[in-house]
């Protein structure tokens, strides 16, 4: 899977789960961007459905304890959003990838 594809499958998955708004042209760094900003937005109106968000995507609370003590928070809580998405998307693959490689013997 090449970098692009990645990016576009985390930018799928953050889009359903976060209601972004992405531009045709993704990156890293915009997908962050906008990421970003919806923390803050999130937060800004009441931590409940953000804290609901957090926990559906299994990131950890010491991880989100760490940067919350930090500058720059939503943009260190986009940062770690982002990898986990990244995390999952390589699992994934993983995964399919021994599903494919098992013995075709023990198929039925």
């Amino acid at each position: 899977m090449t970098d692009t594809s990645i990016i576009h499958e985390i930018a799928h998955a953050l889009q359903q789960d976060w209601e972004l708004r992405l531009p045709d042209m993704l990156s890293e760094e915009a997908i962050l961007k906008l990421l970003a900003d919806r923390i803050v937005t999130l937060l800004e109106r009441g931590p409940e459905e953000f804290f609901q968000l957090m926990y559906r995507l299994d990131i950890s609370e010491k991880k989100l304890n760490s940067v919350m003590q930090e500058d720059d928070v939503a943009v260190k809580i986009a940062r770690l959003i982002y990898d986990r998405q990244l995390q999952k998307i390589r699992s994934r693959q993983e995964n399919r990838m021994k599903k494919e490689s098992d013995d075709p013997e023990l198929k039925w």
